[in-house]
């Protein structure tokens, strides 16, 4: 397979359908332009992204229950909404909450600031977010779930713009966003008031920043390449403000979870790669060089400083309020100002030292644990909430049921677009590839050190960052298969762009049929028992 076969190569690679890569302008060669409507570019990931809101917000305060560990980020969300940080519940807070009673919250004796303080082991933004909803709509299934059902809605439009931005097609990128809209797991997620789904916005929200910086930077390294004299390092690009947003991302991806800290690392160091790239990409003669004076520095301010200031400034109302755990207060205030400020950064980092202690000894089984070298095999979901003795249905035993699981289909199809895709990078050095590859990996590899070394308890709805990436895979492929946009010697499609668009276009009908087959048991639907152990597809691991 030859380079130019693929349709919508970007970079310095041969690109668009053309018949020879040397026939290009050094600026279709280095940033290949958007083919279709801006208009359309909008609308057609617009109206998926409806679509995928639609399912998550219709029936989103059902079950009307407190949901596996919504018990925790339910309580600790009012809490911050309420005084700022977390505080312990009495008991069968839970029970009180879904009666209309929010009064459950310790009450803090004076003099013992620190009774009352709850011992939490992820940063504050996801419970900050889920608060919000509360906020808005009072704590309830719907409140605590409402800011989850929003970024999951919203990461279904920012994955059909990067995917549009990654492949050059407006329609691979609605093809993008439908996958999403219809993963089991994703859509779970995105009705739970668990934090997983908003660490997997941030950094897909990262990811997309990086990938327009670095069409930004390359329309600047072109400018310049075609109005001033050439060197032969290249020009300061000065300041990039998609690569500190996308620095603010990963701050707060790490806000919610610390594992956010794996994309921050990583996609560091592909943005600086890809300042390589693009000046070696326009012909400079010393790239390397000019890449590590002019482009590093730059790199370090949004991708080192703007992080660790957007994580810091999550985690104001701890520093500002007296009853955090392992705040301190009374010792901070005795001093002075100056010595207020070195206690408490020593009481924070003392804070986020027990916070990495406990998760590196986090070894209580669970009954829907399971390691990560299962995951992308759906081996064994995680049941959220289940009750079998239920009536109403029909039939003479219903059940009621959330299962976190991803669609079969998406995750089977996306475990071999991986493998191709693997193929595909070592063969091309595709710059999209080698990003969703290690991506996907930032997502998933890190966890089998912490299986193997500690054996730390994980669980499948771990993987959920992984996921756009995986649709990512599953689309770059989908773009070869269908073929070049360019039309044959008739003027009319080739046979392999028709029979192309026909299979992608099947696969994304059995995707659909597949969600829709798994939905009852996805969205609490009370059905007959059989119907509910029929979608069951390992029965042995599902249950």
């Amino acid at each position: 397979m030859a380079v130019t076969d693929f349709p919508y190569q970007t970079s310095g690679d041969p690109g668009s359908g053309e018949s020879s890569p040397r026939a290009l302008s050094v600026r279709d060669r280095v940033i290949p332009p958007m083919r279709g409507s801006v208009l359309w570019g909008w609308i057609g990931p617009l109206l998926v992204t409806v679509f995928g809101g639609v399912l998550r917000f219709v029936g989103l305060g059902h079950p009307q229950a407190v949901v596996f560990d919504e018990t925790y980020y339910a309580k600790d969300a009012f809490s911050l909404i309420t005084w700022g940080v977390e505080r312990t519940t009495v008991k069968d807070a839970d029970k009180a909450i879904l009666a209309g009673d929010t009064d459950v919250f310790q009450k803090c004796a004076d003099g013992a600031l620190d009774q009352c303080a709850s011992y939490v082991v992820h940063p504050p933004l996801g419970k900050w977010m889920i608060g919000a909803g509360e906020w808005l709509f009072g704590m309830n299934p719907f409140g605590w779930r409402f800011a989850a059902a929003v970024v999951g809605t919203l990461s279904i439009l920012v994955l059909a713009r990067v995917a549009r931005r990654m492949t050059r097609s407006t329609l691979l990128g609605c093809f993008a966003g439908l996958l999403l809209a219809l993963d089991g797991l994703h859509f779970v997620l995105s009705r739970t008031a668990l934090l997983d789904i908003f660490l997997m916005f941030w950094v897909l929200a990262a990811f997309a920043c990086l990938v327009v910086d670095r069409d930004r930077a390359r329309e600047r390294l072109v400018d310049w390449y075609e109005t001033s004299p050439l060197s032969p390092q290249g020009p300061r690009l000065g300041v990039r403000p998609w690569r500190i947003a996308a620095g603010v991302c990963l701050g707060l991806a790490m806000s919610v979870k610390w594992s956010g800290l794996f994309f921050a690392v990583a996609f560091a160091a592909m943005s600086v790669m890809w300042d390589f790239g693009a000046r070696r990409a326009v012909g400079l003669r010393d790239p390397y060089r000019g890449a590590l004076t002019k482009d590093v520095s730059n790199a370090l301010a949004g991708l080192a400083a703007a992080p660790f200031a957007a994580y810091m400034v999550t985690w104001a109302g701890w520093f500002v309020n007296a009853t955090g755990y392992g705040r301190n207060w009374d010792q901070a205030t005795s001093s002075g100002p100056i010595f207020f400020v070195i206690d408490s950064a020593r009481s924070w980092v003392k804070y986020q030292w027990q916070v990495f202690t406990f998760h590196e000894g986090l070894e209580t089984s669970h009954p829907y644990m399971s390691e990560p070298w299962t995951w992308p095999l759906l081996l064994r979901p995680v049941a959220f909430h289940y009750e079998g003795d239920k009536t109403g249905c029909g039939a003479t035993a219903c059940s009621e049921a959330v299962l976190g699981v991803g669609t079969p289909l998406i995750w089977f199809g996306g475990l071999a677009a991986l493998v191709a895709l693997v193929a595909w990078y070592f063969a091309t050095r595709d710059w999209r590839a080698g990003a969703v590859l290690l991506a996907y990996a930032m997502g998933w590899l890190p966890w089998f050190y912490f299986a193997i070394a500690s054996n730390r308890t994980m669980f499948l709805f771990y993987a959920i960052p992984m996921v756009p990436f995986m649709i990512l895979a599953i689309t770059l492929c989908a773009g070869w298969i269908i073929g070049p946009a360019a039309p044959g010697p008739d003027g009319r499609p080739t046979s392999r762009r028709m029979y192309g668009a026909l299979a992608v276009g099947a696969f994304a009908l059995f995707t659909l049929i597949n969600f829709w087959w798994l939905h009852p048991v996805l969205s609490a639907e009370l059905i007959p028992y059989v119907e509910w152990k029929g979608r069951m597809l390992f029965s042995e691991r599902w249950i």
